[in-house]
């Protein structure tokens, strides 16, 4: 191992650079290269899992606000509409952050920030408690969100492009799997202590902020040449491309996202007569969630061997498909086909999520053959910006049921609205980027 490769095992962040990076070189790849690279994934995911789990909080913490706290269902769907909105602003600045502070000296400030929105709702959640503070620490847990743009930007200078999908699968999807997570959290403190305990769900997660931001202090490197690529934001942003990829990422992620945070609220509300009771409706929360997280890294691998335009095209099919039978059960109050459909949505948008995300550095390394510093700087930034908007469409589909919910008292107009969408995507997919005439070619 030479002294550029791994620096030795220093306390002090000095020690903690690394100078030179060829993951496209076999030989330094093979030769020390992975281990370093596996190593950061696996503190990378850690970091990302808890920031996910924090930015998924109000998903789980609107069950616990029962008769007692006087709030209705469009005040909930508001709580879990804020930190998805500010955690989507967030991931702009924290994908500059990278760059600006390096990707593991980044990783422990984000990971200490989380322990912010933690403690205030273990201690402040309370009947009495004022909606505008409510509101404020929904906001604070937005930081969660911000995690995921600076951790995938990290990675993806970390790996070679043939296994970009795969990692930018497996460092997504392990974070993708904090929104379960806090969710059966959120079951194992109803079935055990039962509703008047919403601090609790919060205050688990402490110890698990600091084990991660402690962690990775230890176990992670910066990649001194990310420290040269601060233009890339700006250089991006000129990029027709990203934008295209944003708007994808919004079908893709912002379902995922939007529908895990609304997802017990709309069974609530939905289904009264059987859901009850929190407890009901939390049993079955995380599952789509679950499976949406754990498939995430199939999608990249599939783009990886068939091409991101493809899988992507065909996944949005199957997810207009899926928002086309929630919509009828719906209407013939179906629960299991409910069920049914709202759970291959999970599954597709997780799908969606890795072949969108494979797209992104395909693309530009077409773009910009010859030139692999280039084609990695933009790369990274467009995977910043695509994950900042995407998580817009989280916000999106909060606001949609809530609206729908006011106006029609139920959610029937929001699946038309997201058919419409995922309809769009699919136009978009196949014009941009798999037509015969089409300019540019994912692996087609």
């Amino acid at each position: 191992m030479t002294a550029t490769l791994e620096r030795p095992a220093a306390r002090s962040l000095s020690g903690h650079w690394i100078d030179d990076w060829r993951p496209e070189d076999r030989e330094f790849w093979d030769n020390g290269g992975k281990r370093i690279a596996g190593r950061n994934l696996i503190f990378s995911i850690l970091s990302e899992h808890i920031g996910f789990s924090v930015w998924s909080l109000w998903s789980v913490m609107v069950l616990f606000l029962g008769p007692a706290y006087g709030f209705d269902p469009a005040q909930k769907f508001l709580l879990t509409a804020v930190p998805t909105l500010v955690g989507a602003g967030l991931r702009i600045p924290y994908t500059f952050a990278v760059a600006r502070f390096g990707g593991r000296n980044w990783t422990i400030i984000s990971a200490s920030l989380l322990l912010i929105p933690s403690i205030l709702a273990a201690f402040l959640i309370e009947p009495g408690v004022s909606y505008e503070t409510l509101l404020i620490l929904a906001a604070l847990a937005g930081v969660g969100g911000g995690n995921f743009a600076s951790s995938m930007a990290n990675i993806n200078a970390f790996y070679p492009d043939r296994l970009k999908g795969w990692a930018l699968g497996v460092n997504a999807g392990g974070g993708n799997i904090g929104v379960p997570a806090v969710q059966l959290v959120g079951l194992l403190v109803l079935a055990t202590v039962g509703a008047g305990s919403p601090g609790l769900v919060a205050g688990v997660y402490i110890p698990l902020i600091v084990l991660a931001a402690v962690g990775s202090a230890l176990y992670m490197d910066n990649l001194a040449q990310a420290r040269n690529e601060k233009r890339g934001m700006r250089d991006a942003a000129k990029e027709g491309h990203t934008w295209v990829m944003s708007v994808l990422y919004i079908g893709t992620f912002g379902s995922f996202i939007g529908f895990g945070f609304a997802f017990g609220q709309v069974l609530q509300v939905q289904f009264a007569e059987t859901f009850d009771t929190p407890v009901k409706a939390a049993w079955l929360t995380f599952i789509g969630p679950l499976l949406g997280s754990l498939i995430r890294p199939f999608g990249g691998a599939l783009a990886d061997r068939f091409g991101g335009g493809k899988v992507t095209f065909v996944n949005f099919i199957g997810m207009a498909a899926g928002a086309s039978i929630v919509l009828f059960a719906a209407q013939q109050r179906s629960l299991a086909l409910y069920l049914v459909g709202f759970i291959s949505l999970f599954v597709l948008s997780g799908l969606g999520n890795g072949s969108t995300y494979k797209m992104i550095p395909a693309i530009f390394k077409q773009k910009y053959a010859g030139d692999e510093h280039t084609a990695r700087r933009i790369s990274g930034a467009v995977i910043g910006i695509a994950g900042a908007i995407g998580a817009v469409g989280g916000v999106l589909v909060n606001l949609a049921f809530r609206q729908s919910f006011l106006t029609y008292q139920d959610a029937d107009a929001a699946y038309l609205a997201f058919i419409g969408f995922y309809a769009l995507c699919v136009v978009i997919t196949w014009v941009v980027y798999l037509r015969p005439s089409a300019r540019t070619k994912i692996a087609v």
